[in-house]
């Protein structure tokens, strides 16, 4: 076994890598089978089913969503959110460090990674309920049907809008996302993509932040 296997240390548990998987995998199902991409295949395949296939990756982020709150709290370390929210002061700062090559490496979410992860739950959980008001709205059905099946032309066009916005929102903090992956592997020398796929990491140095 290398020095560098041998100081490996567990940081990311199995449900929470399960979850980062999933909700990537359900999101790009959502998006792909809706919009443009939606109306090229409907000539294709069945409408009717590519509804479905949208809907019912809608419901699993939805589902995956309320598991990560929950998680937040009552899972493990590096799990919750006390371990890496930082207050905004706390995280432009670290966001200057890492703009100056300078920032230390945490073995947990960094600050900057911690906004991120509110800022995308944020932005997921609008982009569900808007997706779940159109779809009550526009097809009378979902669990917000009895609130907003009698919803006007102009009501619909304005639920529709504000579910795009959301969504391509999120297309941007994902980007985003990726973009700091990126960046923080190639700062700290280490693979986070492999890291959340085995949950070990690098152990922590003296000079590392918590």
């Amino acid at each position: 076994m290398s020095t560098h296997v041998a100081n490996e240390v567990p940081v990311w548990d199995p449900l929470l890598r399960s979850f980062h998987w999933i909700l990537f995998v359900s999101f790009c199902t959502a998006y792909v089978s809706e919009g443009e991409i939606f109306e090229r295949l409907q000539n294709r395949l069945d409408g009717e089913f590519l509804q479905t296939v949208h809907v019912w990756a809608g419901y699993t982020i939805g589902g995956l969503l309320v598991f990560r709150l929950l998680w937040g709290f009552i899972g493990p370390r590096h799990a919750r959110f006390d371990d890496f929210v930082r207050g905004p002061r706390v995280t432009f700062a670290y966001l200057c460090q890492v703009l100056t090559l300078r920032a230390r490496r945490y073995l947990g979410h960094n600050p900057a990674g911690g906004a991120m992860i509110v800022l995308l739950l944020l932005s997921l959980g609008a982009t569900i309920v808007t997706g779940l008001a159109l779809y009550g709205a526009d097809k009378g059905l979902g669990p917000l049907a009895g609130l907003l099946l009698e919803s006007s032309e102009a009501s619909i066009d304005f639920i529709e809008e504000a579910h795009e916005v959301a969504t391509h929102f999120t297309l941007l903090l994902i980007a985003g996302h990726l973009l700091g992956v990126v960046w923080e592997s190639l700062l700290h020398r280490e693979n986070l993509v492999r890291a959340m796929i085995t949950g070990r990491k690098r152990g922590q140095a003296p000079s590392d932040g918590d």
